[in-house]
């Protein structure tokens, strides 16, 4: 079995291109839809406890654990240790599934896929990318982005020409979504042939 990292930096395409994979019958794993399912079930007893006042009714608010972590280093990497396991966990799951399954190639959606090491635990990784101006105007469009919060989200994240330079397929989002699903399938078709990389 064939595992696929796909990452790209806020507002490339990700998610549409992680769509295309999942048309095409490949199981797609999506570490933030995990973490959404965390915060209602699993982590949120933890992160109440590391950061009081942050659940409401037993999920995680978002909008109360917010400014608890944003701008905060330490406060972010406490986080990150509660619930970077249990994200990690899941994904093994899913592995095992798909693995049982027979599935040929999977695909590991995951948006910090460089800067948390993920990509050490696939066979070869797509970045999905398109111009800068393409993306701003993408991001600003969305309900309550502000420059801040852009620019507060890209610091975040490895420069798209890094995750480009790093990776082994590119997906250029800049045209229609036909364009998008062509290179889809054409990695596909590579994926095939491609050797096992992952220790």
């Amino acid at each position: 079995m064939i595992v696929l990292g796909l990452t790209g930096s806020i507002g490339m395409g990700k998610s549409t291109a992680a769509g295309f994979f999942a048309d095409e019958g490949v199981p797609v794993y999506d570490a933030d839809q995990a973490v959404h399912r965390l915060y209602a079930g699993a982590a949120a007893g933890a992160i109440e406890a590391a950061f009081p006042g942050s659940t409401v009714g037993g999920a995680v608010d978002r909008a109360l654990l917010g400014p608890q972590v944003i701008g905060d280093p330490s406060a972010l990497r406490r986080l990150e240790a509660i619930v970077h396991p249990l994200v990690r966990r899941e994904e093994e799951r899913f592995l095992a599934e798909a693995e049982a399954a027979g599935a040929a190639v999977v695909v590991l959606n995951i948006p910090l896929l460089f800067e948390t090491g993920g990509d050490k635990r696939c066979d070869a990784v797509v970045v999905v990318s398109a111009p800068a101006a393409m993306q701003r105007e993408r991001v600003l469009s969305r309900p309550d982005m502000t420059e801040e919060k852009f620019a507060r989200l890209l610091a975040q994240q490895l420069p798209d020409d890094e995750k480009r330079r790093r990776a082994d397929f590119v997906v250029d989002s800049s045209k229609d979504f036909e364009s998008t699903r062509a290179q889809v399938r054409s990695i596909l078709q590579a994926a095939k042939s491609l050797p096992r990389r992952r220790p």
